[in-house]
């Protein structure tokens, strides 16, 4: 049976410990499973709770302000998804039509 290597230390003398695995030359201790969860690809939901993917089509439901520009984005502005990313506020890495690149949060748009 062969044991990942160390998320630290990429050091291959990783031993295990009942559920946890324990790296000897940094001391770092995880759990495999939480690391796998970690791994997984972030999601988001459209305004209508519909997933979202990269290269999806949506559109905005409301106007938004641009922040730090007088640019408002109407109703109806049309937006590809290029990434979605794990965010605070904003989930969406979009090219916006007429605005160019920029972070959405994703309860103002749905799925086109």
């Amino acid at each position: 049976m062969s044991l990942p290597p160390c998320p630290k230390c990429n050091s291959a003398f990783v031993y295990p410990d009942q559920s946890q695995l324990i790296c000897p030359e940094c001391g770092y201790e995880w759990n495999p499973d939480d690391l796998a969860a970690e791994d997984a690809a972030p999601t988001a939901k459209d305004a209508n709770g519909a997933q979202l993917q990269p290269g999806d089509k949506v559109t905005f439901i409301k106007d938004l302000k641009v922040k730090g520009s007088s640019m408002v984005l109407k109703i109806g502005t049309k937006a590809l998804i290029r990434q979605i990313v794990d965010g605070k506020d904003h989930e969406l890495d979009c090219k916006v039509d007429g605005a160019g690149e920029m972070m959405i949060t994703a309860k103002f748009v749905k799925k086109a």
